[in-house]
């Protein structure tokens, strides 16, 4: 072959797209080797455009074993060496390096951030041979055919060696931190209780959890204070109108009893009717954390989830690059162009129409900045293939706020009717858009509610119709969920845009949280509890603020990677010593809460049957059949038990049957979706759905 230009991508899709996008007939050839493909794409030269796969190197302990700590020494190695399950990574390195072999020129098209820059850079070290010193980079925010060009005939001279080694740093010390505490933590409770059990906590994990904790701890020790408010309705030409009291709340029942009492049944008089129009801004457009945030609100996506979506829509050239933190939509992204383009798809046509004859697109934006990539905004290409619901669902946000940011002002107008009854007041609130602005490009995503209101005159007269006493309590701080835990960390400044999600899910898996609005289990709180006693660093948002912040200024080349990875290990060698004369104490509690957690993962729910037992997955010893059982029946009180199906996995749901308030389970199968299950045979929804397959059932055998 030919000597080439050898161009690196982050990932397969995306080397495919650079590909058609440089070729001069946007045809290149694909070429498979030991399972991995890559592409030749002719242009003013022969070019070869292979990707990584995601992380193809990764932090190593130099040594043998894994049963002790701590350990200090690292180095950079091929995933396939580190972890179990990598060795199709083998082969993708091997290829790239036989690649590299005959390559004259070499550049990095990996995604512009640290993480991409990162793969870019150990791809041309140790796969190329030490050709990170000699590779241009591509720097681009979408993968439309223009910008692709504009970044391959405009390379950057050199990598972008500040992010690679903020990207280094990060990955070591996450590493330090990680693999010390987790195998303190892990040979601890293996080396009480003889059992493994996979533990894990990590600089950005423990103050998460800790976080969630607190948060938990409130919730269980609040204790809740009786208050009483008053409700009214008035009547306003037949229709009936909810009117809210001068007083919100009342402390003492006797003092609501008196307002009621006062009142009811009386007519009131119009005292006084305020008007007022305020103008509601514009919203600025999405970066990462608000497009998780706004996609978990509206579509209970979590932020994990949507991050991928973004990905997907990223790589099919529908949005430009998600993991940005900036607010901000330069001109040069061509807000002219993109609207064009979005002009084509049916449901935006009106809407871009009518940006399209304003003069001058002015976009409204947000303050944070991000020096790699603008915020997030559709490219104005239409799909190329058919979008999945959720897929169609992100992007027809993406593109509805970027359009809403041209908008004018929407103006709207508030109403307060001041009511006099018997010497007490009420008030009857009216809402109403007078003007919808920029609401109308980003609707049906606008969270608005009107209440319009009849025609009203002071010194009217209106009667009071029904009116009662609320007897409340107050109630604990809201548990947090998915995206205001992601809102949470991202204000106190750990963990980055792109990394923030993983979190959350580690802490899932890990199963020291559960439920969507987030709970903490036993052996989170165990986990927490030992590493405030004996490794407190850990835990703390300070120091893995200050390590943030370190990590940032490396980029900016005001900072020495090397000094913070002594800092670290300086740091880490009290913590983990600590934790190594306290192994005994620390291994009991933690297997006792192993224990506790793995035991109530298998309660489904309270028996129906005894009401005193609790339901719960059981394995009989003698046909090794799982089924669900009373715990009662070990104390030889209640024999309830139901079958289970013996493949796939089974978990209890903790929510019950809408059909007849049972416990019920979520039943997995390969190759099957998953499906909730209600174990009692006598469940209304049961019988319905066996009435339904019966009516089928007769209409096929006489379908006349």
């Amino acid at each position: 072959m030919e000597k080439y230009t050898l161009i690196i991508t982050e990932k397969p899709n995306a080397a495919q797209r650079i590909a058609q996008a440089l070729d001069h007939k946007g045809k290149p050839k694909r070429v498979e080797e030991k399972n991995v493909s890559y592409f030749l794409a002719k242009r003013d030269k022969l070019l070869v455009v292979v990707s990584a796969l995601g992380h193809l190197y990764t932090v190593m302990h130099i040594g043998k074993g894994r049963n002790y700590y701590p350990v200090f020494n690292f180095k950079w190695a091929p995933r396939y060496l580190a972890e179990r399950g990598a060795k199709h990574i083998r082969a993708w390195i091997e290829v790239v390096s036989k690649l590299a072999k005959n390559a004259e020129e070499f550049i990095d098209a990996c995604d512009y951030d640290i993480e991409g820059s990162l793969i870019g850079y150990c791809l041309l070290k140790y796969a190329c041979g030490n050709k990170e010193n000699v590779a241009k980079r591509m720097k681009f925010s979408t993968l439309t055919k223009k910008e692709l060009e504009k970044a391959y005939s405009e390379p950057l001279p050199e990598l972008d060696f500040a992010l690679i080694e903020a990207g280094k740093t990060r990955h070591e010390v996450d590493w330090l931190y990680g693999v010390n505490v987790s195998r303190a933590l892990t040979l601890a409770a293996k080396r009480w209780s003889g059992r493994y059990a996979t533990l894990s906590t990590g600089r950005v994990q423990g103050p998460t959890l800790n976080f969630l904790i607190d948060r938990e701890r409130s919730i269980r020790s609040f204790v809740p204070v009786p208050y009483w408010n008053v409700r009214a309705a008035v009547y306003v030409e037949g229709t009936a109108y909810e009117v809210e009291y001068e007083k919100k709340t009342f402390e003492k029942r006797v003092d609501a009893d008196a307002v009621v009492k006062a009142c009811k049944g009386k007519a009131g008089k119009i005292e006084k009717i305020e008007k007022r129009s305020t103008k509601q801004k514009p919203p600025i457009p999405f970066d990462l954390g608000a497009l998780q945030t706004e996609a978990y609100g509206l579509f209970g996506c979590t932020p994990r989830r949507t991050s991928h979506i973004a990905e997907r829509l990223y790589l099919g050239a529908l949005i430009s690059y998600p993991r940005t933190s900036s607010q901000k939509l330069p001109s040069a992204i061509g807000y002219r162009a993109i609207l064009k383009g979005l002009n084509k798809e049916r449901a935006y046509k009106r809407l871009a129409s009518g940006l399209l004859k304003i003069g001058e697109l002015k976009p409204r934006e947000g303050v944070k900045e991000d020096p790699a990539h603008p915020a997030v905004y559709p490219t104005g290409n239409v799909p190329e293939r058919a979008l999945d619901e959720s897929e169609r669902r992100i992007w027809d946000l993406v593109v509805r706020r970027f359009m809403a940011v041209f908008g004018e002002p929407a103006v709207k107008q508030s109403m307060r009717v001041t009511i006099n009854v018997n010497g007490h007041r009420f008030y009857l609130r009216g809402r109403r858009i007078l003007k919808e602005g920029w609401m109308k490009f980003y609707k049906p995503y606008v969270r608005t509610e009107e209440l319009a209101l009849p025609p009203l005159n002071e010194g009217e007269t209106v009667q009071l119709g029904e009116m009662l006493r609320e007897d409340k309590f107050t109630k604990p701080p809201p548990r947090f969920n998915p995206s205001s835990l992601l809102k949470k960390m991202e204000e106190v400044g750990i963990g980055t845009k792109a990394t923030r999600a993983d979190i959350i899910e580690t802490l899932h898996s890990r199963k020291y949280i559960t439920e969507e609005r987030i709970v903490v289990t036993d052996l989170g709180f165990d986990i927490i509890d030992v590493l405030h006693r004996y490794c407190q660093g850990v835990i703390s948002v300070e120091l893995t603020r200050e390590l943030e912040e370190k990590m940032q200024r490396i980029q900016t080349n005001s900072e020495k990677r090397e000094n913070v990875l002594f800092e670290v290990v300086e740091g880490l060698k009290p913590m983990l010593e600590e934790l190594k004369q306290r192994e005994a104490v620390i291994g009991e509690a933690l297997s006792n809460a192993i224990k506790r957690s793995r035991m109530q993962e298998r309660i489904v729910g309270d028996c129906p049957t005894c009401h005193t037992g609790k339901l719960m997955i059981l394995y009989s010893r003698k046909t090794r059949k799982r089924f669900i059982g009373c715990t009662n029946y070990f104390k030889n009180v209640c024999q309830t038990s139901f079958p289970l199906p013996q493949r796939g996995t089974v978990k209890p749901l903790h929510r019950p049957c809408k059909g007849c308030g049972w416990p019920t389970l979520i039943v997995k199968m390969r190759g099957r979706r998953p499906w909730t299950l209600c174990f009692n045979d006598s469940c209304p929804k049961k019988e319905e759905r066996r009435k339904r397959l019966e009516m089928r059932s007769l209409q096929k055998r006489n379908p006349e």
